[in-house]
């Protein structure tokens, strides 16, 4: 297991954002989390990157207990993550995105500048490396800001909705960069995604939330059937989404 989290609960005033949450991630898989909006899977992602502590329970990533630390701390370690809203320098370049990136959050120092042309080459970046960030389309600022996660030589990557806002065709495109940079660049996926069916597709086991409890975790498929996750996001009836309804 690469990630591990146990009993964590995060609470904010009376809000109790995280109850008791069990998670275990292995090393090399693709790993879903999914639940309905306020279900807390933004709190658990940015309690595991170190936004902010838990309130109760321990977070372990590759050994190490990362539970209080900052999140320069874990990203060093090798946790890397991305954000609901792509965060981009927009009057930087592509390169130099990639290369802000490297230099504060690399695990290694040595290497920057290959480790750049690496990633650039990986996520078929270079004909875009010198334009500045601010004149990329949605699809492009998402590469861009997975690419520099990835030049960090991260072994772990949180993905939070990297589908949201993209066209059919852009969404089959990125899981197909997703696949890429799980199979070929070896690198573990955590990922938030409000497209069941894809999220359902992609994953090789799966987490579902809802007001901060854990209801399912598990085998991707068994989701459609749950009676408890079905109850949550339809009431009755299996859940059947299709790419033409989303």
């Amino acid at each position: 297991m690469i990630l591990k989290i146990r009993g964590v609960s995060k609470v904010f005033g009376s809000l109790k954002a995280l109850q008791n949450v069990d998670l275990e991630v292995e090393q090399g898989e693709v790993f879903g989390i999914a639940g309905p909006n306020g279900a807390g899977k933004s709190t658990l992602f940015n309690v595991i990157a170190g936004t902010f502590p838990p309130t109760n329970g321990k977070c372990s990533f590759d050994g190490h207990d990362i539970t209080s630390l900052k999140a320069h701390q874990i990203c060093g370690l090798g946790l890397a993550r991305t954000f609901q809203v792509p965060r981009t320098f927009p009057s930087l370049t592509v390169y130099d995105n990639i290369r802000v990136a490297t230099t504060f959050g690399a695990r290694k120092k040595a290497g920057v500048r290959e480790s750049i042309e690496k990633t650039l080459d990986f996520l078929d970046l270079n004909e875009v490396r010198d334009m500045e960030a601010s004149n990329l389309d949605l699809y492009t600022t998402k590469l861009v800001m997975m690419a520099a996660c990835l030049a960090t030589n991260c072994k772990l990557l949180m993905l939070d909705e990297p589908l949201a806002g993209l066209s059919i065709n852009e969404i089959n495109d990125f899981v197909r960069v997703i696949r890429h940079i799980n199979k070929d660049g070896g690198t573990t996926i955590l990922m938030i995604e409000h497209i069941l069916d894809t999220l359902i597709d992609i994953s090789d086991r799966m987490l579902v939330l809802d007001n901060g409890e854990v209801i399912y975790r598990g085998d991707p498929e068994g989701i459609r059937t749950d009676p408890h996750v079905v109850e949550v996001y339809l009431g009755d009836g299996e859940v059947m989404l299709e790419e033409d309804e989303i």
